[in-house]
């Protein structure tokens, strides 16, 4: 009889989403992070997948991490938060990984400030999620499932 894997999907917050649930609520509600890993990894069990989470304010770790997916993980879902609209290198790390990459976001970007309105990583992840609050990662972990699943 053979075994089927279970596919491992990581979760990458980027910076300052260690402070969810505190800051600025009106724009990002009032969910913790730890309650958005919570509710991933549970749906995560309920889709019979295994979920790791991993948050840094720093864009050199966010890069090691997303690298690292790659030889780890069978798909990432990731809120690359501020860096969405400044970071050619995570732009380039999530190009290099031959993984999914789900980009999401808690507000809608391109209902907010226009400096948001663009994205580094868009273009190479192979969707984008936004405006749903704590939904955009379930959704996020649901279609990184199919993708990988596809």
């Amino acid at each position: 009889m053979i075994k089927k894997k279970k596919l491992k999907i990581l979760i990458i917050h980027g910076p300052n989403l260690n402070l969810l649930g505190g800051r600025e609520t009106s724009v990002y509600g009032k969910t913790t992070l730890k309650e958005i890993d919570a509710l991933l990894k549970k749906k995560g069990k309920e889709l019979g997948v295994e979920v790791r989470s991993v948050q840094s304010n720093s864009e050199g770790e966010l890069v090691e991490k997303i690298q690292s997916a790659g030889k780890k993980f069978d798909g990432v879902v990731m809120n690359p938060a501020a860096y969405t609209h400044t970071s050619v290198a995570l732009r380039d790390a999530v190009g290099a990984v031959s993984i999914p990459v789900v980009e999401v976001h808690l507000s809608n970007i391109y209902q907010r400030e226009d400096f948001r309105h663009h994205s580094f990583i868009a273009p190479v992840a192979r969707g984008q999620i936004c405006g749903f609050g704590v939904n955009s990662y379930l959704l996020g972990l649901e279609a990184v499932i199919k993708l990988v699943m596809a």
